[in-house]
């Protein structure tokens, strides 16, 4: 067999349905392996490699399933290092194929080699952020190479992983044996000891104030059902990490939505009093944990850690554990609700705590609720989150782009399933929301989807206008448009006395707020688009676009100067903190103020 054949025929024994692929000399010698099965594999081939890898991600996110990436030598394979970060950031996995130089002409400088260190070097370049690099210079290496890459990609924590492959190796031949397709997602589930799970329940069944925090862990090992019956079981509140939202409806009465410095109210005050967190698939990171600054969120060590992770890089991180287990989260909670049984709770034993969580909700609502009902030109934040929420059903997918448009709907969401709500969170890269919408659409073709990206983010990756049109796949764009990079406006105005410079988009003298007009764009690549600048219009503009089933963008004026109630903190260090809009800082006797 041929190179490119082995790798395409692996491809499909994997069930591998879609390659993302952007051509290049250095692939050529896949495309028409590809060509010859496009009855059973197909290629979409967007404008740009950044929006390949974002597409792969986001398919992964809604599946659970991995599909490939094939990028060519030197700058398009380089064009996927951000997407990559992106999602090992956030533990999406995905198969890079990128091509290399002929292996005749390694270490000699051909065209695109990189050779400062180390011959066809591009492994060097990916590899901070996959979660590893195989490079068959072979036909015969192929096979392992396949097989292992691709059960590192979906085994343990899951991610990103690059297949390197020659020029040459495309089109040599060579007897091989196809190997197995690798083991799907959590087909290896690792559970905690008997001593863990007991020395748990012991922790939670003397606990008065306890919370559950779980984050895409708990997402990726499908454990919806088990967390639900272990919070109502047990009567614990939760906070969800933007990736952890919807694994517990967030309609239900113990959801308390996300924590940090754009987090709810109820979720910061349950975070910071609470004497016991159960943190499953979760990371602590900055944003989550107020810069980790006692008081705002949460108040370890005086507060008792439960932490159960499937890496075991992340117990112990950031807050040493009381008790570290080294777990599947499905598992883990279905240990847990197995000695639940065997050991019930004392009825009611929380009760002064779900009114306090209660109190603290209504609090929150009364603080907020007006605002959602306020109709205005521009259009108020809280309007855009409102009508989504209303417009669309509870299994639509909502592509979060990253900015401020992001922080509103990390703080008033509410994910009714889990896989619904995608979000760069780690790495945090513009483009992923209005990118990715095409691969989750892909992935969920039934299901309503929307992108909701800055005008910043949009403008990075406008051409994925042409892919949706070239290839037919229904999304809507609702572009967040306030012209500017407003939640780095916020910050700097934050930082130096009011001070504004290179964060907002003007044009002339006059500084006029300028955009281009996304709706024409839009309509010069053959996608149908409406104009948004009355709140009164987006609903039923919204409610259009979805029924059209077609690509549809909504250019939505947004008023930049109304941010989101900062509950927690964010801290930039030197840079002094202010105190929450919403909220104040907790710390029992035990914790030293810093």
């Amino acid at each position: 067999m041929k190179g490119a054949d082995v790798i395409t025929e692996y491809l499909i024994d994997s069930k591998i349905p879609y390659v993302f692929g952007i051509c290049g000399h250095g692939n050529v010698g896949i495309l028409d392996s590809l060509y010859q099965a496009r009855d059973r594999i197909t290629l979409v081939s967007p404008r740009h490699e950044q929006v390949a890898a974002h597409m792969a991600d986001a398919y992964f996110r809604v599946r659970h399933e991995a599909v490939a990436t094939l990028t060519s030598c030197g700058p398009g394979s380089c064009n996927i290092v951000m997407p990559l970060a992106v999602a090992i950031s956030d533990s999406s996995a995905l198969l890079a194929i990128t091509a290399n130089v002929p292996t005749s002409q390694f270490n000699r400088s051909p065209f695109q080699e990189i050779n400062k260190h180390f011959q066809a070097d591009f492994p060097n370049i990916i590899r901070p952020v996959v979660k590893r690099s195989f490079q068959p210079t072979r036909v015969d290496m192929l096979p392992l190479a396949l097989r292992q890459a691709t059960t590192t990609m979906l085994s343990g924590r899951p991610g990103p992983v690059n297949l390197d492959v020659p020029f040459n190796v495309f089109q040599e031949e060579d007897d091989v044996e196809m190997p197995l397709p690798a083991p799907p997602l959590n087909a290896q589930r690792s559970g905690a000891s008997p001593d863990e799970i007991a020395a748990c329940i012991n922790l939670i069944l003397r606990a008065k104030r306890p919370v559950i925090f779980v984050g895409h862990g708990v997402t990726l090992s499908e454990a919806s059902r088990e967390l639900t019956e272990f919070a109502h079981c047990l009567q614990i509140p939760v906070i969800s990490s933007p990736n952890g939202m919807g694994t517990l409806d967030m309609t239900d009465s113990l959801s308390l939505g996300f924590i940090g410095r754009n987090g709810a109210y109820p979720a910061n005050e349950a975070g910071r009093r609470a004497d016991l967190v159960i943190a499953i698939g979760a990371r602590f990171d900055d944003r989550s944990a107020s810069s980790w600054m006692p008081g705002y969120s949460w108040n370890f060590p005086a507060t008792k850690l439960i932490h159960a992770d499937v890496d075991p890089a992340e117990l112990g991180r950031n807050y040493p554990p009381d008790v570290g287990v080294l777990a599947d989260a499905r598992t883990f909670l279905r240990q847990l609700l197995t000695e639940v049984e065997r050991r019930p709770p004392k009825r009611d034993a929380l009760k002064d705590w779900l009114a306090d969580i209660k109190a603290w909700q209504q609090e929150w609502e009364k603080f907020t609720r007006p605002n959602f009902e306020v109709h205005a030109s521009p259009i108020r934040p809280e309007r855009v989150v409102a009508d989504c929420q209303a417009v669309m059903p509870p299994d639509a997918i909502l592509c979060c782009d990253v900015g401020v448009n992001h922080n509103w709907y990390m703080q008033f969401w509410k994910a009714r399933q889990p896989q619904t709500m995608l979000n760069s969170w780690g790495f945090s890269g513009m483009g992923f929301g209005a990118a990715g919408a095409l691969g989750a659409k892909l992935a969920a073709p039934d299901r309503p989807v929307v992108a909701i990206a800055g005008d910043g983010c949009f403008t990075m990756v406008p051409h994925v206008l042409c892919t949706a049109v070239e290839y037919n796949i229904p999304v809507v764009w609702v572009i967040w448009n306030n012209f500017g990079w407003v939640s780095i406006r916020d910050i700097q105005l934050g930082m130096f006395g009011g001070r504004e410079h290179g964060t907002m988009f003007h044009e002339g003298a006059n500084k006029t707020p300028y955009n281009p007009d996304f709706a024409a764009w839009a309509r010069a690549t053959g996608v149908e688009a409406i104009t948004v600048t009355k709140s009164q219009d987006f609903k039923g503009a919204l409610e259009h676009a979805i029924k059209a089933n077609k690509p549809f963008v909504l250019d939505v004026h947004v008023d930049a100067e109304i941010r989101p109630p900062s509950t927690g903190a964010w801290q930039l260090p030197p840079t002094p903190y202010k105190e929450p809009v919403f909220g104040k800082r907790y710390l029992p006797d035990t914790v030293p103020a810093k």
